[in-house]
């Protein structure tokens, strides 16, 4: 609930700094600055806690299916606040825009009020069956030590680090991007930034089925969708690069609707990939994990944003031309899935050995017990 006031005062503070800046630029840029950091804090904080309540109050077996379930509210969420949101802002003016920041705000936090209520005195008189069953030794420092110490942990924080960066960059630029080329007018970029969502919803949703029905066979893989997905948002991140230098004649709802489907197969591949991950290596360490991959990706968040709209900036700086400018931005943003996908192919290089090591394993196993008995 703390993160959610950090969260909810961040916003409201970049809402008023947007609304200051044409009387006070210098100030409201200033004013800004501080928000955003309240708004990253409070998404830190909020995500980190959610995950550890996520994975201490449900049995191992249904992490991955309730990290999807938590994943898809939260899309759901997006799509219906960008659309109320967008029809709330007509006409717009910025005095509207912080009225709209200010309600979304306020109905968050209850949200969450009333989602955690009474959570914690069930969980104290539930035992949970992933609670650790003794104390870590050394501390968390040590643990970190241990958990980045494995190379499958050290390999998977750069993907979600690499990943989640090209990923949250585009959160901040597509609305601006849709206005400045496309000439949309603020209630439909926000719109736009709701098809995103509606698409990135679809795609997990499909991916979820593809993975459950076709479990057993290869076309079930979640590291094949994960490493689909990140080859997938780049080709459709350089479709939106061109898209700019045509301009309004492009269809631009068809190609962010594309990306966000993308976006989604990766995002809830990426999900399961990591909950398979999590109890790998030594036991008692799966908080610690979950903890560095969280970091991974709140740092990534924090940093895709910032960078792209200072990216923007400085292109547009150097060419003077928007098209290019953003552009820019998206092939990087698409060069960075290309990384990611370079560490996913390694990550499921490494899991295809181990899964062959342990059925070696197994089969000696069974050959030595046979041979006992004969």
């Amino acid at each position: 609930m703390g993160g959610m006031v950090v969260l909810g005062a961040g916003a409201v503070g970049a809402a008023l700094a947007t609304a200051m800046m044409p009387a006070q630029l210098w100030l409201g840029i200033a004013c800004a600055v501080i928000a955003f950091l309240a708004i990253g804090i409070g998404v830190g904080a909020c995500g980190t806690n959610m995950l550890v309540l996520l994975s201490t109050s449900v049995p191992k077996e249904r992490l991955a299916a309730a990290a999807t379930v938590t994943w898809v509210m939260m899309i759901i969420g997006f799509i219906i606040t960008t659309v109320v949101a967008g029809k709330m802002l007509e006409p717009f003016s910025l005095g509207r825009l912080v009225e709209v920041t200010t309600s979304v705000a306020a109905a968050a936090f209850l949200l969450t009020c009333l989602a955690v209520f009474g959570i914690e005195r069930r969980r104290a008189q539930t035992p949970s069956s992933s609670s650790p069953t003794h104390t870590l030794d050394g501390g968390f420092v040590a643990a970190l030590r241990e958990v980045w110490a494995e190379p499958h942990s050290r390999r998977l924080a750069s993907f979600v680090f690499v990943s989640m960066l090209a990923y949250s960059a585009q959160d901040l630029i597509l609305e601006p991007f849709a206005g400045a080329v496309f000439g949309m007018t603020p209630s439909q970029s926000t719109q736009i930034s709701g098809m995103m969502s509606g698409g990135t919803l679809i795609g997990m949703l499909l991916v979820a089925l593809i993975c459950t029905v076709g479990a057993k066979a290869r076309l079930g893989a979640l590291r094949l969708w994960t490493i689909g997905g990140c080859v997938a948002s780049a080709l459709m991140l350089i479709t939106l690069a061109v898209a700019g230098f045509v301009g309004p004649s492009w269809p631009i709802k068809p190609t962010v609707f594309l990306l966000g489907l993308a976006n989604g197969g990766y995002a809830v591949a990426a999900i399961g990939s990591m909950m398979g991950l999590v109890g790998r290596g030594r036991e008692s360490r799966e908080g610690t994990r979950m903890g560095l991959w969280g970091a991974a990706q709140a740092l990534a968040f924090g940093i895709g944003g910032i960078a792209a709209t200072g990216a923007v900036d400085l292109a547009r700086a150097l060419t003077g031309s928007l098209p290019a400018a953003y552009g820019a931005v998206f092939v990087a943003e698409a060069a960075l899935f290309i990384v990611a996908t370079a560490f996913a192919v390694r990550l499921s290089r490494e899991d295809t050995q181990s899964s062959m090591e342990i059925d070696v394993q197994g089969t000696t196993a069974a050959y030595v017990v046979e041979a006992g008995r004969g």
